[in-house]
């Protein structure tokens, strides 16, 4: 995918609002920006929390939203019946494939353990060199300050490259971070058990 070439965004979200105001806010602002920018938003297909959120605001701005939900978590998670696109699958493996799919970039907004495991798995791929889209994190008052400097650390143990730390780029407000995005080129990665690259 060519820098500024990318027009369905995939973002994970948390079913929940969290403690802050400014996280759902954060949501609905970032959905906002998608559908100003013209992009569309697959996502999680839940109508509660943020993700109800980014949902709502994306299709208010005129985006096209897609949302992939789970039949398990469908009643659990409200399902959205009133995005562009509601698929419902018979898994969570199937729902991230579908979601990775249909998305030019990644980004993930404040959330739980199935929020950082879908970060997570689309940052592996990436190094891995399964996939050459932009991940990005939108860190909402700081949510994220804590497993930044985990990242960074990783780092300085020896664990991550620093290569593969810059696969993630990080911003706290939505235009900042689609702008990174957009421009950002993938880097060239050797293999990443590539002794060179250590």
């Amino acid at each position: 995918m060519a820098a500024g070439k990318f027009k369905q965004v995939c973002v994970f979200a948390g079913s929940k609002s969290g403690a802050l105001p400014a996280y759902a806010e954060g949501a609905r602002l970032l959905g906002t920006e998608l559908g100003r920018r013209g992009l569309g938003l697959v996502y999680g297909g839940g109508q509660i929390g943020l993700m109800g959120a980014v949902a709502d605001a994306a299709m208010a701005a005129g985006s096209e939203v897609i949302g992939v939900i789970p039949r398990a978590l469908d009643r659990r998670e409200v399902a959205h019946r009133g995005i562009s696109q509601l698929r419902v699958v018979e898994s969570m493996h199937e729902r991230k494939a579908a979601m990775a799919a249909e998305a030019d970039a990644f980004i993930a907004l404040p959330g739980g353990l199935g929020t950082l495991e879908e970060l997570f798995e689309v940052l592996t791929w990436a190094q891995l060199g399964i996939h050459r889209k932009p991940c990005g994190l939108l860190d909402v008052s700081g949510y994220y300050g804590p497993l930044l400097g985990f990242l960074d650390g990783q780092v300085g143990a020896g664990f991550v490259l620093p290569v593969h730390r810059e696969l993630l780029q990080v911003a706290a407000e939505p235009g900042v971070l689609l702008d990174r995005l957009q421009a950002r080129e993938p880097p060239a990665l050797r293999r990443w058990l590539d002794p060179e690259q250590s």
